[in-house]
C-alpha cells in the first residue's frame, strides 16, 4: 500500500460511534459517514470492532479476505500494514472484524493495559503515514471491555438514536460510562453529538421522540436526521453505501449532509460535556 507521511503536523480526528442498544442504525451510520467523509475529501479508516462484521461485510469485505482482523491488532498487536484493507470506495479504508472478537474481553483480561490496547494501536507512529483525516470506531452493541477500548482510543462518540419508544432511557448508562472513562482514562473525550436515526415525519412518535431529545440534550442532537428509507436497508445486501447504491435516496441526502455536519463540528470544537 502506498502510504505518505503528514506534512500539517495533524492526526486523523477519532470518533467512536456508540450505543449499547442494537438496531439503532450504528453500523449503517458508521459506513455511510465514512463514505459521506471521503466524498468532502477526506481519507478516512473504519475499524470494525463488533464480532458481528457487518461494517465488514457492509463494505464488501468478505470473510476470507479478513485474515488478519481488529481482533488480531487489539490482542495480538498485529502489524497496522496486515489489518489496514481497502474498499471499493476510494479513501476508505477498513480494518475488519469476524467473531473472533467475540472472546476479546476475556482474552485481555489478564492485561493491566486491557483498556488502552485499541488506544496504543490507532495512536502508534506508524499510524501517521497513512494520513487519514477520519478514524471512525464501530463498537459492538453492548458497553463491553471492547467499547471501553473504542472510548479511551477516540476523541469523541458519536451516538446514534432510533425514533422510538424508550429510546432515550438507554442513554444515561452510555453517559455514564463516557463520564466514566472521561474520568479515568481519557480526560479529553467528548460527545460528538446524538444522531437521530429511522426518523419519519409522518410519525407522531418520531415527533415525540425529537422533542424530548432536543428538549433534554440541546445542541448535542445533530441537526442533520436519517429518515427511514428503503434504500438505506437495500444497501448492504449490495455491499455498498446508500451513497454508492442510491446516491439521490433521501438516505444518501441525508448521510451526506450529517458528514457535512461532522467535518462543520470539527472546525469549531465546541462540545460536549456528558
Amino acid at each position: 500500500m502506498n502510504v505518505q507521511s503528514r506534512t500539517d503536523g495533524s492526526r486523523a480526528h477519532i470518533l467512536a460511534l456508540a450505543n449499547q442498544k442494537g438496531g439503532v442504525g450504528k453500523t449503517t451510520t458508521a459506513i455511510n459517514l465514512a463514505a459521506g467523509l471521503a466524498e468532502l475529501g477526506n481519507k478516512v479508516l473504519l475499524v470494525d470492532i463488533d464480532p458481528q462484521g457487518n461494517s465488514s461485510t457492509g463494505l464488501g469485505i468478505r470473510p476470507e479476505k479478513r485474515k488478519k482482523t481488529s481482533y488480531d491488532l487489539i490482542v495480538d498487536g498485529a502489524d497496522l500494514q496486515d489489518v489496514v484493507l481497502p474498499t471499493g470506495l476510494p479513501d476508505v479504508f477498513i480494518i475488519p472484524a469476524n467473531a473472533d472478537l467475540s472472546s476479546a474481553d476475556l482474552d485481555i483480561m489478564a492485561n493491566e493495559k486491557r483498556s488502552f490496547l485499541l488506544h496504543d494501536a490507532l495512536h502508534q507512529p506508524a499510524m501517521d503515514d497513512y494520513r487519514f483525516d477520519y478514524i471512525l470506531i464501530d463498537c459492538p452493541p453492548s458497553l463491553s471491555l471492547m467499547t471501553v477500548n473504542a472510548m479511551v482510543a477516540c476523541d469523541s462518540v458519536l451516538v446514534p438514536l432510533q425514533c422510538e419508544f424508550f429510546a432515550l432511557e438507554g442513554l444515561s448508562q452510555l453517559m455514564l460510562t463516557i463520564r466514566d472513562v472521561r474520568r479515568s482514562a481519557n480526560p479529553a473525550l467528548r460527545i460528538e453529538g446524538v444522531v437521530l436515526t429511522m426518523h419519519d415525519v409522518r410519525n407522531r412518535l418520531t415527533a415525540q421522540v425529537e422533542a424530548d431529545a432536543r428538549s433534554n440534550m440541546g445542541d448535542l442532537v445533530m441537526k442533520t436526521t436519517i429518515p427511514r428509507n428503503v434504500r438505506i436497508s437495500e444497501a448492504p445486501s449490495h455491499a455498498m453505501p446508500v451513497l454508492t447504491y442510491d446516491p439521490s435516496s433521501k438516505g444518501a441526502i441525508a448521510y451526506r449532509a450529517l458528514a457535512r455536519e461532522i467535518a462543520d463540528r470539527r472546525k469549531t470544537p465546541a462540545m460536549s460535556e456528558a
